[in-house]
């Protein structure tokens, strides 16, 4: 899932086979695009927590300073210790331990692709082990947990590629929103239905939400990976692209098998360190993970009571809105404000209709003030979507919005909504190359687009609309052909 949601791993085993397993995708977090909105400015990091008294007693200190930056750090530096922040509270319904991270908005910003490890795996394990002391962790769980451990470097290479993401919308919601898993996400809901119909009446998420999230997650556990957490953990907080993300996850994990919900043996998963059918990130699971049946123990592996009553709980906290609809496909007409459709601007369906906004019937929209966001993923020719404040949440969920946009529509389908329409044919797109020729050329001029990997996120969107309002060219932010053309001819 992702925080993370931020704050994954891999595309889930479909049901019938017609959609081939990927590893470059699933989870709570997504490595590729972030093409969320803008998000509110953050509170200053407090500075790490300063031993425990037993700690220091016994000799225990922080790790030292990190190097200004990695890149140049010594081969012996110690990488940058984990931001932190205040953790929002747990709902009454949660039972979970607090966790120490946020869990909520968006994770830390990775490193570039190309970043470089320069620190010795031995001496940044020496330090976390120190760290994990300082926070109360005990010498039992990490010596258990991190003796002999070795980073998997499979792991830093899955890291790096996340090429999954780089399909066009229409690509890669055919390969997810199967009709399998409409047709596999309500039997779930019927096969759980005293279960579905409690959490509605606890936290007021729908049942074709959470199973749209469990279908793309894993499958509803056909596909939650195979790869020993902890050591996937180890890897990515000891690599330099997120690496502070990661110390906060490794903890957390530590945590959690100090709690004795799992074990070592039992931690297994996807390669981005998921936990379970829905694939909560360790911070998350910490935090609310709930044993929804009463058997004593939160079971995200294999009990479809504590995965239903989780996934709500966590959505809930995400902001979640009960009663109110989160997408919605609508028709576009052939003119009009192509610069309004921006996941950070909002206007009433009332002003949607009077520039001509449709439902997808061709019907209108309703006359209220039900506040929406236009996405047009292929732009003004491709599919067109409202998205609802209870969208924000699919957006913290995962940051791709391709993967936003298709869970959120795959839930759509399961409460029954037809198939979407896939808009004009021969939609162009840019191939990753020019991709990364347009956010050089955008770079050049002064915007900000982050790394350039040919992945259009919502920097690269926010710049590509304003080269489109200075060509003349409609500004609905998508990449196209015309746009390079007219940025190489100056």
């Amino acid at each position: 899932m992702r925080f993370a949601p931020f704050f994954a791993a891999a595309v889930a085993v479909t049901i019938a086979l017609s959609t081939p397993h990927d590893p470059a995708v699933s989870g709570g977090i997504e490595f590729g695009p972030t093409e969320t909105p803008k998000p509110k400015p953050q509170k200053k990091a407090p500075p790490p927590a300063a031993p425990l008294p037993d700690a220091a007693a016994n000799g225990v200190t922080p790790p030292p300073a990190a190097p200004a930056n990695a890149k140049s750090a010594p081969v012996n530096a110690t990488p940058p210790p984990a931001a932190t922040a205040a953790a929002p509270a747990t709902p009454a319904a949660a039972p979970g331990t607090p966790g120490r991270v946020s869990t909520k908005g968006l994770p830390p910003p990775p490193a570039p692709r190309n970043c470089k490890t320069t620190w010795s795996f031995d001496s940044w394990m020496r330090d976390f082990r120190r760290e994990a002391a300082a926070e109360g962790i005990s010498p039992r769980v990490i010596s258990s947990v991190l003796d002999g451990m070795t980073p998997d470097q499979s792991v830093i290479s899955r890291d790096r590629r996340q090429g999954f993401f780089a399909q066009s919308f229409l690509d890669f919601s055919a390969k997810l929103a199967t009709p399998n898993r409409v047709t596999n996400g309500r039997a779930q809901i019927e096969r759980n239905r005293a279960t579905f119909d409690r959490a509605v009446k606890q936290y007021g998420v729908a049942p074709s939400v959470i199973t749209g999230f469990w279908a793309l997650e894993s499958d509803f556990g056909a596909g939650m990976g195979k790869l020993p957490i902890m050591r996937s953990l180890v890897t990515l907080a000891y690599d330099c692209r997120r690496g502070p993300m990661f110390r906060d996850e490794l903890k957390a994990a530590l945590q959690i098998i100090e709690r004795g919900d799992m074990t070592v043996d039992t931690m297994i998963g996807s390669w981005a360190g998921e936990i379970g059918q829905t694939q909560f990130l360790p911070t998350r699971y910490l935090e609310h993970a709930i044993d929804y049946d009463g058997d004593g123990r939160p079971n995200l592996f294999s009990n479809a009571t504590d995965i239903i009553g989780t996934t709500a709980n966590y959505m809930a906290h995400l902001g979640w809105r009960p009663n109110e609809p989160w997408l919605q496909e609508v028709r576009v007409p052939a003119q009009m404000p192509w610069d309004q459709s921006d996941l950070t601007i909002k206007h009433p369906r009332t002003k949607w209709g009077q520039w001509g906004v449709t439902l997808a019937d061709g019907s209108p929209l309703p006359a209220d003030a039900m506040p929406a966001s236009l996405i047009l993923p292929m732009g003004r020719f491709g599919p067109a979507f409202l998205a609802y404040p209870n969208f924000d949440v699919y957006l913290q969920w995962n940051q791709s919005l391709n993967y936003a946009v298709t869970a959120a529509y795959l839930a759509t389908r399961i409460d029954g909504a037809p198939p979407m329409r896939r808009g004009r044919e021969g939609i162009p797109t840019l191939s990753i190359d020019e991709a990364k020729d347009l956010q050089r050329m955008l770079t050049a001029r002064g915007f900000d687009v982050g790394e350039i990997d040919g992945l259009i996120g919502l920097k690269s969107r926010q710049a590509i609309k304003a080269m489109q309002l200075k060509y003349n060219l409609p500004a609905d932010s998508y990449p196209t052909p015309e746009l390079l053309a007219a940025m190489h001819g100056g």
